[in-house]
């Protein structure tokens, strides 16, 4: 829900991120659309419109996703991933 008007989202998308300092640099980072909700409070994930998608560069908005995929993924292949760049 919207904190300030109480209306659900259409388009929500949450992101796993790597650890609390990781989604503390994006959601305080104004310069792009991530936030949280109460909801989230002690969970490494942030929020995000899927409207407001394009308003973050494609470059950063890849290094976002796979860092929520390799927080994710198993160890072994997130490592054999990483090497293979």
């Amino acid at each position: 829900m919207d904190p300030e008007t109480g209306e659900l989202y259409q388009d929500l998308l949450v992101i796993v991120v790597p650890d609390d300092a990781a989604k503390a640099a994006l959601v305080e980072d104004p310069s792009v659309p991530f936030f949280t909700v109460p909801h989230f409070d002690g969970y490494n994930a942030v929020l995000v419109q899927e409207s407001r998608l394009g308003e973050i560069a494609r470059d950063e908005l890849a290094e976002i996703i796979v860092e929520a995929w390799a927080a994710r993924a198993p160890k072994k292949l997130a490592a054999q991933f990483f090497a293979g760049r």
